[in-house]
């Protein structure tokens, strides 16, 4: 009896769970954590984000000119874009 009733309740788990009208809520939340972690780890590695102030006080010092530093520049032409090699 109880093999029974565990498989009809996993069954009807995966019937409440996994329902076809629901798909496209998990799949936008899905990625809007995602992109949301990808701006969060973006703006973490930015050049005026301080994270050693013994070795490194000044990381916006390192920028060089010509330099991307934007999410998104219109109508710019860069040599580089910005990337942080040491924290």
């Amino acid at each position: 009896m109880a093999g029974a009733a565990g498989a009809r309740g996993a069954r009807s788990f995966w019937s409440i769970w996994y329902k076809t009208e629901i798909i496209p809520i998990y799949l936008t939340v899905g990625g809007a954590v995602g992109l949301a972690g990808w701006y969060l780890t973006r703006l973490a590695r930015g050049h005026e984000i301080v994270w050693d102030r013994k070795n490194n006080p000044y990381p916006f010092r390192n920028v060089e000119q010509g330099t991307q530093i934007k999410l998104m520049t219109v109508n710019q032409k860069f040599d580089k874009v910005y990337s942080r090699d040491r924290l």
